[in-house]
């Protein structure tokens, strides 16, 4: 049963996309992720998502098919640390000049 003189000790936040705000141009590199690899598209069931949990800026969707939200990805390479199956590589950003979805 839990106590309730430790109730106003917890915290009440919770995370979301873009708290430290948009990404703009100054990311180096982008997750890509091979669904072929990826536990959870593979499958087609709600499995892993070790991505979606350790994103400190939760820019990975919760979905068989994760995604990223490149407006807000600082590309920091956890998800592609902590994925696993190793389904996510981190790419420069130079291979996507002139076309990327923070344009």
């Amino acid at each position: 049963m839990p106590d309730s003189r430790f109730k106003i000790l917890t915290t009440a936040s919770t995370p979301g996309p873009g708290d430290a705000g948009r990404t703009g141009s100054w990311r180096v590199e982008r997750p890509i992720i091979d669904y072929n690899r990826c536990i959870p598209a593979k499958t087609g069931k709600h499995a892993c998502h070790l991505c979606w949990l350790y994103c400190p800026d939760s820019t990975v969707s919760k979905a068989i098919k994760p995604e990223f939200d490149l407006q807000y990805c600082k590309g920091c390479g956890i998800c592609a640390e902590e994925c696993p199956a190793q389904a996510i590589t981190m790419v420069a950003e130079e291979n996507f000049a002139g076309g990327g979805d923070n344009e």
